[in-house]
């Protein structure tokens, strides 16, 4: 079961949502619901889910093709948001659009630019250190064509 590509996203969606559970926990009992507790609590927990993002990114990207772990980071991402925005507020006592739209777009914005991000820097600290599947594969190759031995030509 832990082979199958669901499991994964639904693990990195249920991760991502601990996350913002605790944070919301934290404020809510914490510090009695105060806006400077809640606002430093949900700086907090963006940079916590692009640093998860972002490591996640990195390790996968060493192991498989980018075809493979991007759909299963974004759905998990994308599960994580909307366990976030959706049924996070009602940890905190209020419903999503208690504050109205514009706060819960503007959440949504902040979460999908953070895992983006998070994402982007894993990948291309992977690129830069030369440890992506692709970077591995041509490694390889070129290692491949430069340790053949040589033929010999006929007499």
């Amino acid at each position: 079961m832990r082979e199958q590509r669901w499991f994964r996203i639904a693990v990195l969606a249920a991760g991502l949502f601990v996350v913002n559970a605790v944070a919301r926990l934290v404020v809510r009992f914490g510090f009695d619901g105060s806006d400077s507790a809640q606002t430093r609590a949900s700086i907090v927990m963006f940079a916590l889910i692009a640093l998860i993002l972002g490591v996640l990114t990195f390790l996968r990207s060493q192991r498989v093709k980018p075809s493979a772990w991007l759909p299963e980071i974004g759905f998990g991402a994308l599960g994580g948001m909307l366990l976030t925005v959706l049924v996070g507020p009602f940890l905190s006592g209020s419903g999503p659009f208690a504050n109205g739209s514009g706060d819960f777009f503007a959440q949504v914005w902040i979460y999908a630019g953070c895992a983006i991000v998070g994402s982007a820097l894993g990948y291309a600290v992977a690129v830069l250190l030369g440890r992506d599947y692709r970077s591995k594969s041509l490694k390889a190759f070129t290692q491949a064509r430069t340790t053949r031995p040589r033929r010999v030509v006929g007499r």
